[in-house]
């Protein structure tokens, strides 16, 4: 089963090649996100707009979860891959993906059922407009089945180093999405429901795509519905690694839930112009989310090949090309502020807002472009708690100056987009802390059955 693998080699020229599908293929999710909110605010209303971005950080809740089982599953893949037993990389795809398929079930029924309590009472949803999140979100929350389904097939490509593919995906999910925007929204006056309809619709082909790729191209991941087992050591294996991963972006989402709600305290013109910063503060954070990814593959095959020497050479070699990629993106966006925000069709007020939120945020996110890498070394090694424990405690600080200081002299409304320096200035601390003691080469032996 042998392969190309990311154990030989160069490394900043394995992690180049690996990483630039993954950011082009996030760059195409998010592109095709914000053509969503600039149909939106374009053809339906502000207020619709504002029912979108509302549902944001509540709707990164159950992704999170989708994305760290699948993250952990990919991991232990990838160490099987690394180390050439195929045998293990079959038996924990196919539990892996059987958990997560069940799991996406299970979460789409849960968005349906609890939007309205969630959004009502947790996210603090204006009244003018409560009626559309809930509209949106309800229909959104369909396609967690397929984003769930998706994660894992996804996962599962890029541990045996397959990140091109998601992108294939993604191109042809971003055109779909694009294209059912307009004629839903822009031509048939669905508003936020049609906007939702398109998204469930793309996530469905996408993951159609990813599954008959991955069944098609690797043998090794051809099932017969006979032969997908589950595993009860595999599945608490996967458990083992992606809970860590599931709990560090749950807790970001809580967290970000929470500054939601600060912001819908300001009104809906804030709730507008936030909606809009969030939505490009995701392009700023690709370049560093991309390697996060790729260092975990990274560092899963390279522990798996017993070659931890290459992994603190692709990790140094990684922060400096997140920095150097985050510095280009900062750039764009400090002297682009002023025209990005006129493409969400906002108004003169919220466009205050936004320009002084996007040029806040480009500085802010240099910090953020140097640790964050880090995240997938410790994952691939076996350390999935510290970025847990990193996450909490910058989450945790962004949330509590925002609620000490929204209404103050100090800052005032601007923490909103001002506590990122506090978080994230923290976690560079712990996480550049730990990965110096390296007290991450401890314990990073390949996860095998006893």
């Amino acid at each position: 089963m042998k392969k190309k693998t990311m154990t030989e080699g160069t490394p900043w020229k394995h992690i180049l090649s690996f990483a630039f599908p993954v950011l082009i293929g996030s760059l195409l999710q998010q592109l095709y996100n914000t053509i969503d909110t600039i149909i939106v605010g374009n053809y339906a209303s502000e207020d619709a707009l504002s029912a979108v971005g509302t549902t944001g950080s509540f709707s990164f809740f159950f992704l999170a979860v989708a994305m760290g089982f699948s993250s952990g599953n990919g991991v232990i893949v990838a160490q099987h891959y690394g180390a050439n037993d195929e045998k293990m990389v079959r038996s924990h795809a196919s539990t892996g993906i059987i958990m997560l398929m069940g799991m996406g079930i299970i979460a789409a029924l849960a968005g349906v059922f609890t939007s309205v309590p969630a959004f009502t009472y947790l996210v603090k949803v204006p009244d003018s407009i409560l009626e559309l999140t809930v509209q949106y979100f309800r229909v959104y929350s369909i396609g967690f089945v397929f984003q769930f389904g998706y994660n894992i097939f996804s996962s599962i490509l890029r541990a045996v180093g397959d990140s091109a593919a998601t992108l294939y995906f993604l191109l042809i999910s971003s055109v779909i999405n694009i294209g059912l925007d307009f004629l839903f929204v822009a031509a048939f006056g669905w508003g936020v429901v049609g906007a939702a309809a398109a998204t469930d619709i793309a996530q469905l082909v996408s993951f159609i795509a990813a599954y008959i790729y991955m069944t098609k191209k690797y043998p090794v991941f051809r099932f017969k519905l006979r032969e997908y087992t589950w595993n009860k050591y595999f599945a608490l294996k996967t458990i083992q690694v992606g809970f860590p991963i599931a709990f560090q972006l749950v807790i970001v989402s809580l967290g970000l839930t929470l500054i939601q709600r600060a912001v819908n305290g300001f009104g809906k013109v804030m709730t507008a112009s936030y909606t809009v910063g969030q939505r490009i503060e995701m392009y700023m954070n690709l370049p560093c989310n991309a390697f996060q990814t790729t260092l975990a593959t990274y560092t899963g095959q390279n522990i798996g090949a017993g070659k931890p020497d290459r992994v603190r050479t692709g990790a140094r070699q990684t922060v400096f090309i997140s920095v150097a990629l985050t510095l280009i993106v900062t750039v764009c966006v400090w002297f682009g502020a002023d025209t990005i925000g006129s493409w969400f069709g906002l108004s003169e007020e919220a466009m205050v807002y936004c320009t002084d939120h996007l040029r806040t945020i480009a500085l802010i996110n240099i910090v953020l472009s140097s640790y964050i890498p880090l995240f997938g070394l410790f994952q691939g090694a076996n350390h999935p708690a510290v970025p847990t424990c990193v996450a909490l405690c910058a989450i945790t600080t962004r949330v509590i100056v925002t609620y000490l200081f929204r209404y103050g002299d100090f800052l005032g409304y601007t923490i909103v987009w001002w506590n990122g320096i506090f978080g994230f200035g923290l976690g560079f601390t712990i996480t550049w802390s730990y990965y110096l003691s390296r007290k991450w080469m401890k314990n990073s032996s390949i996860a095998r059955k006893a």
